[in-house]
């Protein structure tokens, strides 16, 4: 959906740019591109009609009449909407009641509740810093209570053990009794998952919530099922008090009508969305950001949250004193700067989050071979002995093709290496004076750091 919406209402945005005002007839030409982006990601065609018409409405009221940039308020009005349609601002968990707040993860199988079940678990003990267990009701499949053991253990939450023979609603009273003996703040409950509705599902989920009574129940959906979402959303929706929504897999080959279509049919907010497969790709989802992601705006918040989490501001203060104390910036410290990018999620997870245009311009360069690039500079200088590395200027003709045989790469390779650490040392020597650090503060305050300075 992105890519499609985005590229239509550029063009329009082009088309309109010599128009003075708003009229039916441009508006008209605006809503059909829309609807065509919509009706091609999936989005249920009750939730395009209401989306146009209130688009309209807007498009044609005093809001913008005599705009002197038609086609850009045109575009401000569909991001506005979008946004309103995907639940405005941000829904986090309610955790208001008395320890241990349970949470249901409810959804079909293949969905990825357990692997969300463990990322939430981990934003709730790093966000919200909060003791969690976790159990899986999942008796029907064994696998699926060791993937939530082995998912649990990586999100650094505790386990519950449960096992096939026991019946879901005995193991949720048992884990709920534990949880409330050792004092955990929250327990996360795994349901059981069907590769379709039916209704010995819907009767044991129920007999859960009745169970359990959850201050949370969450439908995970997948964000790639398209109007299968939609049957799924509204089957649970009957079955459940819903509370929130989590959309996964929206880093996959997606058209995104789900966020748009799951959340109008449910009338419960999405919550968070799943970002990666990584037991931290789960963020809590800001309507607002995600229209600004699906009309190609980009998402420079994530961004700069990006750069902020993966920097260590303390190595970086140390590097700056290093460099301001008159060291020279050596081989251990630029390898450092490129495990840093690494550690950002790589060049390619930044560009997602850039606007469409820039990230445009950024592709032309291949970001594909810009990584493969860090790759080999990271095995050229793990080539290397100590001594080298603290002590560039050692590095001649012998040392070069021994360390390019190591590497794996041909000579050419390290010249261009090293020159490249050549061109950043010199940058440093320039920042002696204590320049790194301003530098840094500049970009994000005083506790936030500047990308790859450090690790």
């Amino acid at each position: 959906m992105a890519s499609a919406l985005s590229d239509r209402l550029s063009k329009l945005v082009k088309t309109m740019r010599g128009q003075a005002r708003i009229t039916e007839s441009n508006v008209q030409d605006m809503l059909r591109e829309v609807r065509m982006a919509l009706l091609e990601a999936d989005v249920a065609l009750p939730v395009v009609r209401d989306f146009i018409a209130r688009v309209k409405e807007k498009a044609l009221g005093q809001e913008v009449a005599g705009s002197l940039n038609p086609g850009q308020a045109l575009v401000g009005i569909v991001h506005k909407e979008l946004a309103a349609t995907m639940g405005e601002g941000v829904s986090d968990i309610n955790l208001t009641v008395q320890p241990p707040a349970v949470i249901l993860m409810a959804g079909l199988q293949g969905a990825g509740k357990t692997t969300t079940t463990a990322k939430l678990a981990k934003h709730l003990i790093e966000r919200r810093k909060k003791k969690v267990l976790t159990v899986s009701a999942d008796v029907y499949r064994p696998a699926a209570i060791e993937q939530l053991k082995t998912v649990t253990r990586q999100a650094g939450a505790e386990w519950f053990p449960s096992q096939g023979d026991q019946k879901p609603r005995d193991i949720a009273l048992a884990a709920i009794d534990y949880a409330r003996k050792h004092h955990f703040d929250v327990l996360l409950v795994d349901t059981a998952g069907r590769l379709a509705i039916d209704e010995a599902l819907m009767a044991e989920i129920k007999d859960l919530h009745a169970t359990l009574t959850p201050i949370e129940t969450l439908f995970v959906v997948d964000a790639m099922q398209g109007q299968d979402a939609i049957n799924t959303a509204r089957a649970f929706k009957e079955a459940l008090p819903l509370t929130g929504i989590v959309l996964t897999k929206l880093d996959g080959d997606s058209r995104g009508g789900a966020a748009l279509s799951v959340r109008s049919i449910t009338g419960a907010p999405i919550k968070f969305a799943g970002v990666s497969e990584k037991i931290d790709g789960l963020e809590v989802f800001d309507a607002d950001r995600h229209a600004g992601r699906v009309l190609g705006m980009g998402d420079i918040v994530a961004l700069v949250e990006e750069v902020q989490k993966g920097v260590d501001m303390q190595s970086a203060q140390k590097l700056a004193d290093k460099i301001k104390s008159g060291d020279a910036f050596d081989l251990n410290d630029f390898l450092s700067q490129l495990s840093q990018m690494k550690k950002m999620g790589g060049l390619s997870s930044l560009l997602e989050k850039l606007p469409a245009e820039m990230a445009a311009k950024a592709g032309q360069a291949d970001m594909g071979k810009a990584e493969k690039d860090v790759r080999r500079m990271e095995g050229m200088i793990n080539s290397m002995t100590p001594l080298e590395r603290r002590k560039p200027d050692l590095i001649k003709a012998s040392r070069k093709r021994r360390i390019a045989a190591g590497a794996g790469v041909q000579v050419q390779e390290v010249n261009r290496m090293l020159n490249q650490f050549e061109q950043m040392r010199d940058m440093m020597k320039k920042m002696k004076g204590g320049g790194l650090m301003k530098m840094m503060k500049r970009f994000g305050g005083a506790k936030r750091g500047f990308p790859g300075m450090g690790r």
